[in-house]
């Protein structure tokens, strides 16, 4: 789920309509779900309220109650819901629709005269429609807002039918631009409750460009006069900060920088030979710049890549400001911009580039599957690829990313520490039913292993192969994977003394001094530029340049700069002036109710965000909704800002008989743990407390017992700044965009600084100075990080009061309800016959605790099966929640095994299984006897197949060679030869045993001396 659409209250229940998926845990086949709740804490799911069809998907909008029957779609006696939403047709064009209920929503019927306002554009969505009352019938009417997403530009209609609409007015660009405009919202409050003081807050969400990075919603407070919205806090352009201009890119030149473009692109590209003024062929609006000229790398596109330097200057002032825009991809020390690999390298299997017409089968190397007879190494596929040739799954068999099969290397001997090679194309997670890796193989075990990104720009992956140094191994290319990157790309494996530098893909600036990189800057996937600021007091008098680097051709691959700038004082991002609906991460598309009880203005939003919103570590579900918040308007500093609080229903769940209380004390500089009487998974904090002589203080929860897991909610006394920093607070390696601090500028209170909470299992929202400033995060703590501490840091802070309250949870409440399963075991590689072993589950409730006596159901797909000879089995769990997979055994045939557990409407696939063929194994026994025949001694071997395949003998002696050519598993066979001697000495034979693979056993048998 995502977006939530049409809230509305309606004869005592709250509906909540939402962005749907109902065939996946990822964005797609949108549809509008459906929730119900009379409390706004319990929520049951209804069915699928609007789906999508052939002719287009249903993406955001509203409901509104049509009181007088104004649509026509219900009557006087029973008025209908009418939903507009936009459709995302097919064709790309989007425009907005209408589908009414005449059921209290529980059913609706698309309006047969769709699409009723229609823009012919593609990027026209999100209506949110209201009744505006004008004083008299005649000046009362609908209003609907909706957006030109990528013009920043929120349009307003009106209509008296829903049906037929005339166009009002615009407002926008406003404010934050740095992505598209989306789920617009106007409506009405009270100033400080003021009845005779009303405003219209305008709230207008964005992605990306939000201040805390990603996705947001910014908001606008002014009039609205039933045609034109005027905000009265829109911040107007901002002057330069004083100082010494390095470079501003206004008279037409790079004023004295050097520009390294790729060669072979039409435009010079990325950077050309002079400032861009503005944007580029192909390219968004770029604002956000100073003056006329900036640097702009998107000349010929994001394809190429480049640097720029400047001349050397000294950095005689404390701070180095500029304006940095455009793609989100930061620099990594110990990084390259080359594609080098380590000095002194030995380069494996001519790094692919052999003979044309020769295939890896004609150099030693054996493949299987689509792969048998197929074109690798391939020249196609890939990108920052070393010579022309490569391994490429994708190309090399005859389904594309459907291909499925193995590449096996020549053996070869690891004479070095390190082994690196070029890795591109897909992943698949650990627990996923299929593989799709680069293994490393010794001694028949896979010792490491390592796969591609989902990118197609190959980069270097390294193994530490100190401990497998002087044995053979070989490299084995394993593709069992389907659909979507479901294909790998590898090239230049080499061995060396050190690990292969990782090629950076960044879009940067950077400050660089005697060869170090010592300060460096990223844009925001945006193409508004906004200030950044490195404070380089400490390298006073030091000579430095600028590097201005775009390494990346993907997505957002370019950079943009300008206004370089040696200052006194700090640039301050723009973003920060402006008015945010939260200052987190997660708390995007929010939008309010319509007909709330008690005209209140109740807000709800999707915890999450597009920069890694489909990467979250949830596996059967994607996606939640912030707690409900009521919305008011205060004065703040002499100007109307919002104020939320969670609503009042949420006080429902709070055990106040549980909650632990702490009184008045003193928090000494460090870190102070709390009794496990304040620990848990869901709570609320309440917690004051003041400065003292501190320079930061505050508290974290969340954490683990080894201090590896923690998310720290800390308050800088000089900046004036709140932080919420989760970037080790579980689960944060899934998305390079995760781990994260946000801040908010927050004012103490008469010195004091008040905090509330709300600590879920996935989740920590922050409500600062009665919700004046609010920071909503994601996390993904271990079920057992509980632990809450109180932190000081340059002093001793106070700590006025604090109250945890647990929170009775809202979902899956029955404690022998299933509400999870995390899998046990490893991914496996099982030989046909062999049992399947170490694979299960636990099941936890909501409140991770183990659920005993639970049934598990466990489905295999795949060559294996119960012990019935069934692909269905059932375990129970057991006191802490464990049920070990029922015997299994692998094959018939060989492949990929999916084995899904679900119990309680839960459903987990557990780590992957590859069945293979046994491998060959030669086991032959041999005995060699002399018998004295007419003066000479023969020799006799009696050779015995105890293995799994034929094989022939070869047992050379100085007599003549002693040769089986097939010898049958589980068979015996005898040869001789006469020695024509009357004696033989002890001594030994080599046996070498081959199988028609070419697997081959060597040793030696004794033979003692026979005849005198």
């Amino acid at each position: 789920m995502n977006d939530p659409n049409g809230l509305v209250y309606y004869e005592g229940v709250y509906h909540l309509y939402y962005q749907y998926n109902p065939q996946g845990t990822r964005w797609g086949n949108m549809s509008w779900g459906h929730a119900t709740s009379t409390d706004l804490t319990h929520w049951t799911e209804q069915p699928l309220a609007i789906p999508g069809d052939a002719e287009s998907d249903i993406f955001s909008g509203s409901i509104v109650v049509d009181k007088d029957n104004t649509s026509g779609f219900g009557t006087a006696e029973n008025p209908p819901l009418v939903a507009m939403y936009t459709a995302a047709y097919k064709t790309g064009e989007q425009a907005q629709a209408l589908a009414y209920s005449t059921d209290a929503g529980q059913t609706w019927t698309k309006y047969e005269g769709n699409p009723v306002i229609d823009r012919d554009q593609n990027d026209f969505r999100d209506p949110h429609v209201f009744w505006y009352d004008g004083g008299t019938p005649e000046l009362s009417y609908w209003v609907v807002v909706t957006v030109e997403a990528d013009d920043h530009k929120v349009l307003l209609h009106k209509s008296t039918d829903l049906k037929n609409w005339t166009e009002l007015s615009e407002f926008g660009p406003a404010n934050a631009t740095g992505g598209v405009w989306e789920c617009p919202d106007l409506f009405p409050l009270a100033v400080d409750g003021d009845p005779s003081n009303i405003k219209w807050v305008m709230v207008v969400n964005l992605n990306p460009g939000a201040v805390g990075g990603g996705s947001g919603g910014q908001y606008f407070v002014g009039d609205f006069d039933g045609t034109t919205f005027t905000s009265e806090s829109t911040v107007g352009s901002d002057t330069l900060p004083e100082g010494t201009t390095l470079a501003g890119f206004d008279d037409g030149t790079y004023n004295g920088w050097t520009a390294k473009n790729e060669p072979g692109n039409w435009k010079d590209g990325p950077f050309g030979a002079a400032p861009a003024t503005g944007a580029i062929d192909g390219q968004q609006a770029v604002t956000g710049f100073a003056g006329t000229g900036l640097i702009n790398g998107f000349n010929d596109g994001d394809w190429p890549v480049g640097s720029m330097e400047s001349p050397a200057f000294t950095l005689d002032q404390d701070h180095l400001n500029f304006l940095v825009g455009g793609g989100n991809h930061p620099h990594v020390d110990g990084t390259q911009l080359a594609n080098d690999p380590p000095a002194g390298s030995e380069l494996l299997f001519e790094g692919f580039e052999f003979p044309d017409q020769q295939s890896l089968a004609d150099n030693g190397w054996t493949v299987t599957g689509d792969f048998a007879g197929g074109t690798n190494p391939s020249t196609n596929g890939g990108e920052f690829f070393l010579g022309q040739k490569r391994i490429n799954t994708f190309e090399g068999g005859p389904k594309g990313d459907d291909n499925t099969g193995t590449m096996t290397s020549p053996e070869f001997t690891i004479d070095k520490s390190s082994l690196s090679m070029l890795v591109g194309g897909g992943f698949r997670p650990e627990g996923d039913a299929q593989t799709l890796e680069v293994q490393l193989v010794v001694d028949g075990e896979v010792v490491e292993t390592t796969a591609g990104t989902n990118d197609g720009a190959l980069n270097w992956k390294s193994w530490d192969v100190s401990a497998y140094q002087g044995r053979t191994a070989t490299i084995v290319v394993q593709d069992g994977a389907t659909g979507g990157w479901g294909h790998l790309t590898v090239d230049h494996v080499v061995l060396a003394d050190t690990a292969a530098q990782v090629r950076s893909n960044e879009t940067s600036v950077n400050l660089v001094v005697d060869g170090e990189i010592v300060r460096t800057a990223t844009g925001s996937d945006s193409e508004t530029l906004d200030w950044k600021s490195w404070d380089v007091a400490d390298l006073a008098g030091r000579t430095a340049h600028l590097q201005v680097v775009d390494n990346n051709r993907a997505g957002w691959g370019h950079i943009l700069a300008d206004q370089f700038m040696l200052s006194d004082e700090p640039a301050q991002s723009r973003l920060v002036d402006y008015d945010w609906l939260d200052w987190g991460r997660d708390y995007y598309a929010g939008v309010t109710f319509d007909n709330a009880p008690d005209d209140k203005r109740i807000m709800i939003a999707w915890m999450n965000n597009w920069q890694y919103g489909e990467a979250i570590p949830t596996g059967t579900w994607r996606g939640a909704m912030a707690l409900p918040r009521e919305l008011s308007l205060e004065t703040v500093d002499g100007a109307p800002k919002l104020v939320q609080k969670v609503v009042d229903q949420t006080a429902g769940l709070e055990r106040g008989d549980e909650a632990f209380t702490l009184g008045a004390t003193d928090i000494a500089d460090g870190e102070t743990a709390l009794p496990a009487a304040a620990e848990g998974s869901v709570y609320k904090l309440d917690a004051t407390f003041s400065a003292g002589d501190a320079d930061s203080f505050g508290l974290s929860v969340r954490n683990s017992a080894d201090g590896s897991q923690r998310t720290p909610i800390t308050y800088d006394v000089a900046s004036g700044q709140l932080s919420v920093d989760r970037t080790r607070s579980g689960d944060v390696g899934f998305d390079a965009d995760f781990p994260s601090v946000e801040t908010a500028p927050v004012s103490l209170d008469d010195g004091e600084l008040h905090l509330e909470l709300y600590v879920d299992h996935a989740s920590v929202e922050t409500f600062a100075q009665g919700g004046r400033a609010t920071i909503t995060d994601q996390v993904f703590p271990d079920p057992s990080s509980t632990g809450v501490s109180l932190l000081s840091s340059g002093g001793t802070a106070r700590l006025e009061s604090l109250t945890v309250t647990p929170l009775t949870p809202s979902m899956f409440t029955d404690p022998a309800a299933v509400a999870s399963l995390t899998p046990a075991g490893a991914p496996q590689t099982v030989e046909t016959g062999a049992a399947i072993t170490g694979l299960g589950v636990t099941a936890a409730n909501a409140a991770d605790e183990p659920v005993a006596g639970a049934d598990v159901a466990y489905t295999i797909e795949g060559p294996a099966r119960f012990a019935d000879g069934g692909t269905t089995a059932t375990a129970t769990t057991g006191a802490d929640g464990s049920a070990p997979l029922p015997a299994a055994t692998a094959g018939p045939g060989t492949g990929a095994v999916s084995i899904t557990a679900v119990s309680g409407g839960v459903s987990r696939l557990l780590p992957a299984v590859t069945v293979v063929a046994p491998a060959t194994r030669v086991d032959v026994d041999v005995t060699i006897t002399g018998v004295k025949r007419g003066g000479s001694v023969v020799l006799t071997a009696t050779a015995t197949n105890q293995g799994s395949t034929p094989v022939r003998l070869s047992i050379p002696t100085a007599f003549g060679e002693l040769k089986v050519t097939s010898l049958a598993a589980g068979r015996t066979r005898t040869v001789s030869v006469d020695t024509h001697l009357s004696r033989v000495p002890s001594g030994s034979f080599r046996v070498t045993a081959t199988a028609p693979d070419g697997t081959r056993e060597t040793f030696r048998v004794a033979y003692r001396g026979t005849g005198k």
